[in-house]
């Protein structure tokens, strides 16, 4: 109680009684304690000034004329405005029941007349007390509602924040891939309850902004993606949706289109904005993008397949040249699937060591006899039979698998090589050319994985010939002419594959030590009619022999080509004319065999 001690002076007590002497000895004790004292010679007169102000307390006496104690209590406390109003009953009545009836009807405390004044004050301080504690308590209940109130509110405001973070992009602010996925599911479950109704998802990748983010740093980057989230913004409807999925990625969902033709003429509008130079703080930067659609269609449950199905039209037209839009085929989505299981089998190939390869002679033209093989690859799948390295190649080369196979085309060649030797087929000078992926030809191990092939089978690297196209050299020049001087160093021969398709460069064939050229069989197997490509044939056997090197023309297969090339005096020939491609027994027969031409 003593935290809760009262200061008279802020207490109001009013004084209920019929006899004046007793409520002025009352009023008088109170007041010399510092109490306010208001006093009722009546019940009714009580009600009247409970109700006009209400007092901290009541001294209420039962016995009265009119209306008596207990009701005067019991009309307290069905108003409202007075039922917290502390009573304490004071009478002569000390029967049992009296006090009985007098807490039933609404009574905090029963004092007996005559009273005590050290009781009554003591009373009446602690029912105060506990009026004043009743006080602070609902205060601090109102205090603590508010500050719930106040934290829920913040609480909300919080969530909502949240909830804007977690579904829109920070750096452009646009809708995100979640809140993109969330619209294109309503607008499946639109169109699967109309079936008339169409929307479009469309897929949209900046070209080439890779090489402005790493050239001109990230922030210039962002501030890029920025400005094409604005510009972009500005071809589309309000009801339409702009989403950035991430890095240079962005999907627009265009719902409630009467045919495909709007979709295209909205793609083409943001493809043309986008021609315009964006100009950021000090540097002007040109982009363009592709754009996959992907239309509505009854078979579409999830937001996911039609996202799928936009990127892979994206992927189309990017292939088809860049800056353009490509309508989503079932079709392309089956070639998807394909690639994908041809992908996923190609890698247990490599753990199953389903390759095997197989050998094509190089036959001397001027001597007609067979003076090496080139290595080509060959797959026998389980289920597909041989499949062609036309279908698998690529995907190596995509995917990365093209480093560990051509490392094993290596050991396996240079094994086979070694074998023939042994059995006294293949003559002193005899040669194995394995062709070098762009891959294969950058990673860092490439003269160190050369040398322990080399070594394990007890080779000489004049017998290794290994073949290049211009691609792997131009791709990075100045780590090309390193390695080209490595393996030059070790002796091992260096052909240029499929020379004339690529860059075909006078320069790089001056700066590069290379020791032969490949004429592609494109050229070959137009002569001699073609006359196009009869220049061309002359003109690299006579850069060739300017330069210091050897050609072989690939793709011979009639005696008249053979010919033709002899004319021209080109060193080296392989085509079906000789042999096709053989397993290693059969190359070894024939090798063997020792056949002239």
């Amino acid at each position: 109680m003593k935290e809760n001690r009262i200061n008279p002076s802020e207490s109001d007590i009013l004084i209920v009684d019929d006899k004046p002497d007793n409520i002025r000895i009352l009023s008088s004790l109170l007041k010399e304690q510092g109490y306010k004292v208001r006093q009722a010679l009546s019940g009714e007169m009580a009600l009247m000034a409970a109700r006009a102000a209400q007092p901290d307390l009541i001294l209420l006496d039962i016995m009265m004329p009119g209306l008596d104690g207990y009701q005067v209590c019991e009309l307290l406390k069905k108003d409202a405005t007075t039922a917290t109003i502390p009573v304490i009953f004071l009478s002569a009545l000390d029967d049992i029941i009296d006090k009985v009836t007098a807490f039933k009807s609404g009574g905090i405390d029963y004092i007996t007349k005559p009273f005590h004044v050290e009781e009554v004050l003591l009373r009446v301080e602690n029912h105060l007390s506990l009026k004043a504690a009743e006080r602070k308590i609902m205060l601090l209940n109102a205090q603590l509602e508010q500050r719930v109130t106040e934290r829920t509110r913040q609480l909300e405001i919080a969530n909502a924040k949240l909830l804007e973070m977690a579904l829109h992009d920070p750096l452009t602010g646009l809708p995100n891939r979640a809140l993109f996925m969330e619209r294109i599911q309503a607008e499946i479950a639109r169109s699967h309850q109309n079936r008339e109704y169409q929307f479009v998802v469309m897929f949209l990748d900046c070209d080439r902004f890779k090489v402005i983010n790493d050239s001109l740093g990230h922030i210039v980057g962002d501030q890029l993606l920025v400005a094409i989230a604005r510009r972009l913004q500005e071809h589309l409807d309000p009801k339409d949706t702009l989403a950035r999925l991430g890095g240079d990625e962005f999907a627009i969902l265009l719902p409630d289109v009467e045919n495909i033709h709007f979709a295209t003429r909205v793609a083409q509008n943001m493809i043309d904005a986008l021609c315009y130079p964006f100009k950021l703080e000090r540097h002007e930067v040109f982009i363009n993008a592709s754009i996959g659609i992907a239309p509505s269609r009854p078979d579409y449950y999830k937001p996911e397949h039609l996202l799928r199905d936009a990127d892979t039209a994206m992927y189309r037209a990017k292939n088809s040249g860049r800056a353009c839009y490509h309508i989503f085929d079932p079709a392309m989505h089956d070639a998807a699937v394909a690639l994908l299981e041809l992908e996923n089998d190609l890698r247990r190939a490599v753990e199953r060591e389903e390759f095997i390869l197989h050998y094509q002679p190089i036959v001397d033209l001027a001597l007609g006899k067979i003076t090496g093989c080139e290595a080509l690859i060959r797959w026998r799948h389980p289920e597909r039979g041989m499949v062609s390295p036309a279908s698998f190649i690529p995907v190596a080369e995509e995917t990365g698998l093209i480093v560990p196979i051509g490392n094993w085309v290596m050991r396996q060649a240079c094994h086979q090589l070694r074998l023939w030797q042994e059995q006294k087929l293949a003559p002193v000078d005899f040669s194995m050319g394995v062709n070098l992926s762009v891959r294969q030809f950058s990673q860092p191990n490439l003269i160190g994985e050369i040398d322990r092939v080399l070594q394990e089978n007890y080779l000489t690297p004049q017998h290794l010939k290994l073949e290049i196209t211009e691609t792997a050299i131009m791709d990075n020049p100045r780590k090309a002419a390193q390695i080209l001087l490595e393996l030059r160093a070790r002796e091992i021969q260096l052909a240029i594959d499929d020379f004339g398709t690529g860059y075909s460069s006078l320069s790089y064939l001056h700066s590069f030590p290379v020791d032969m050229l490949k004429v592609d069989r494109s050229f070959v197997n137009g002569l001699p009619g073609n006359k196009e490509n009869f220049g061309l044939v002359v003109a690299i056997i006579n850069i060739a022999r300017t330069m210091g090197m050897t050609v072989v023309a690939e793709g011979i297969e009639t005696d008249e080509q053979l010919g033709h090339l002899r004319d021209l005096n080109c060193r080296f020939g392989q085509g079906y004319l000789f042999s096709k491609p053989v397993d290693a027994h059969t190359a070894g027969e024939l090798i063997a065999a020792n056949p002239r031409w």
